[in-house]
């Protein structure tokens, strides 16, 4: 019964919070709001095992530890309550404690939080004073020597007990229904009020000025297995900080330019749609990437020249950091020298022909080849300032990455898969590598710590794009077989041996894989 009454109370808790977040923002959900607060309190080591580990599911377990966290907590309040009421209110009013200083610590809106203790408090209590408790130890204390008044106590305590027990059921019930309509509700308002799919879809972008020729057949090797040259956009790796989406519309979207320029600027959706825009091929990696990890994708990128627009607003000597700020407070920091340096830096606006999706940052992204996501990639942009490096530290920098981020060369076998079970003879290697900006000119494996053998390389489509690779291993013999690969940059550079961990510039290494022959 108390068990009953703590999770009861708890639904009715978080339904009326998430319903009051569909008014004051999703971010401010109580729920929501402590994982966030909790992931900024991670430590760093502690983020990288969970992106090891789990992945892109890691905010998924990190939601799924606090509703066990929070299931937990509403149990006990139900039991504690049944014998001391004051003290299981408590913890409803010490979860909503928490909630409302997870919410201030990420600018949130405290009232989702602050509800939603107030109706998990209410329901406690309304159930606690409809729950039979008491009841059988005092008829247990009644003679048993049947006379007329103990027959007309048991007469009356049997259907009052019954009565006891229906109404604290009608009680849960009711409580049950308010909260599976109270976050019906608050779903479908969260969904009318913030959810962007209908502005995405309106959007019609304009063509580049000088479009990209179709990626060329002879870039991607016929193995199977092989990764695609162009990663299709529900592949596409998304490592970030976010458990809600941010949802921006274009109507609402400005973009500010500022800082140590000569002319701050402002740009609305529609200016950026009506600046020259260019088309970039481009493969973007997570500095959390272990060594022949997946955290690597390739798109085609449409946006508006990002050197561009700041020599438009005049970037002054001394400069050497441009920041970008998210509409999630996320902060990114770029090396102004690298994005000024030539590259095809973006203001990216669209991702393999269509409008960026909400994941991947929509309505607008920077994107600055041969760097890291983290120095390089802003989703749902909404703020740019140039500054210098003792200034400001970006969100990934104050926790101790590397400021730079510059891509380091990589390479992976990805057929056959590790562990394979292979014929003898002739086996196919295949796999991908790359060093963005820098281009691959040569990939090298060998089998059980022999001889190198060169690859063949897939033809090149930039420096900026990964480069597939595929080698024939002839005279396979039975038993197990370890192969690695190596690669070397377009500026000679031969990709290092020695391994490190991803903190705090990259992984390096030589990737391995072992399989059975025969």
């Amino acid at each position: 019964m108390g068990a009953a009454t703590g999770l009861g109370s708890a639904a009715a808790a978080l339904a009326a919070g998430d319903l009051t977040a569909a008014f004051t923002g999703p971010s401010s959900a109580p729920v929501i709001a402590v994982g966030s607060a909790a992931i900024n309190l991670t430590p760093t080591w502690l983020k990288d095992f969970a992106v090891q580990h789990f992945g892109t599911h890691d905010k998924t377990v990190l939601l799924a530890g606090i509703y066990a966290t929070m299931l937990v907590i509403a149990l006990l309040a139900g039991v504690l309550a049944l014998r001391w009421r004051r003290l299981g209110l408590a913890l409803f009013v010490l979860l909503a404690g928490v909630g409302a200083w997870a919410a201030s610590s990420r600018q949130a809106s405290l009232v989702p939080s602050l509800v939603a203790g107030a109706v998990g408090a209410a329901a406690l209590w309304l159930l606690i004073r409809r729950a039979p408790v008491g009841r059988p130890a005092a008829d247990a204390a009644t003679p048993t020597t049947p006379n007329a008044t103990t027959a007309k106590a048991t007469a009356a305590a049997a259907p009052r007990g019954a009565l006891d027990r229906r109404g604290f059921l009608l009680a849960l019930v009711g409580t049950a229904v308010f909260a599976a309509v109270a976050e019906t509700a608050g779903r479908a308002l969260t969904a009318a009020r913030y959810n962007v799919a209908a502005a995405r879809a309106a959007v019609h972008l304009p063509r580049a000025v000088h479009p990209l020729p179709p990626i060329p057949a002879a870039a991607h090797p016929d193995v199977a297995g092989l990764s695609p040259f162009t990663t299709p956009v529900a592949d596409f790796y998304r490592v970030d900080i976010d458990l809600t989406l941010p949802q921006v519309a274009p109507a609402d979207w400005t973009l500010r330019v500022h800082g140590m320029v000569d002319h701050p600027l402002e740009l609305s959706f529609d200016d950026l749609l009506h600046r020259p825009l260019v088309e970039l091929d481009h493969t973007l990696s997570c500095v959390s990437n272990q060594v022949g990890g997946p955290y690597v994708s390739t798109a085609r990128w449409l946006g508006a020249s990002l050197p561009a627009l700041l020599r438009e607003a005049g970037v002054r000597p001394g400069s050497q950091q441009l920041v970008g700020r998210s509409s999630d407070g996320m902060t990114i920091g770029s090396p102004l020298d690298l994005v000024l340096d030539g590259r095809t830096a973006l203001l990216a606006v669209g991702m393999d022909g269509a409008p960026l999706p909400v994941a991947h940052g929509f309505p607008c992204r920077s994107v600055v080849p041969g760097l890291y996501g983290y120095t390089s990639a802003t989703k749902w942009l909404t703020d740019l300032e140039v500054t210098t490096f003792a200034a400001y530290d970006p969100y990934w920098v104050h926790r101790g990455w590397d400021r730079t981020g510059t891509v380091k060369t990589a390479s992976r076998i990805e057929v056959p898969a590790p562990l394979a079970q292979l014929p003898t003879g002739t086996v196919t290697v295949a796999g991908t590598a790359w060093a963005t900006h820098r281009g691959i000119s040569a990939v090298e494996v060998r089998v059980d710590g022999g001889p190198w053998s060169e690859a063949d390389l897939a033809t090149a489509v930039s420096p900026d794009v990964w480069r597939q690779w595929t080698l024939h291993w002839t005279g396979a013999a039975p038993g197990l077989h370890t192969l690695e690969v190596r690669a070397t940059d377009g500026t000679g550079a031969v990709q290092p041996q020695a391994s490190a961990p991803p903190f705090p510039s990259g992984a390096t290494g030589w990737h391995s894989v072992v399989v059975t022959v025969g």
